[in-house]
């Protein structure tokens, strides 16, 4: 069986600005706290959105962040048992690493890679 899609984010230079428009086009409520690493979203800007609080219940998690320095994106996160080895199969494949693993609070870890086509996607798993 394949691996889940656990998180998403979306990422630009002014984040409430972001958080004010996604509320307002999904209804979607945040938690404004820090994201897992400052690499991520600038701290105190990162806005949380609980899937359990959308739809019916069943979204996946997500957040809203950035700041200043901070490059637009959007991007889905994988999880994985090992995040380091999972870049390093990225790249094997043609990817090109782009973060991580990020080590963060309590035991979570955060990794990006970019595929062949350029596109960024995430991975996360524990802090080893």
């Amino acid at each position: 069986m394949g691996r889940a899609v656990v998180h998403f984010e979306i990422l630009g230079t002014d984040p409430a600005t972001l958080r004010d428009y996604y509320g307002k086009l999904f209804d979607w409520e945040f938690g404004v706290g820090d994201a897992t690493t400052e690499k991520v979203s600038a701290p105190g800007e990162y806005g949380f959105v609980d899937g359990s609080t959308t739809g019916d219940g069943a979204g996946i998690n997500g957040g809203v962040g950035g700041g200043p320095g901070h490059r637009p994106a959007v991007l889905f996160y994988v999880a994985v048992p090992d995040v380091e080895a999972a870049l390093r199969e990225a790249e094997r494949l043609g990817g090109t690493r782009v973060l991580g693993p990020e080590p963060a609070r309590g035991d979570f870890t955060v990794g990006r890679f970019t595929d062949p086509e350029g596109n960024l996607v995430g991975v996360a798993g524990p802090t080893a």
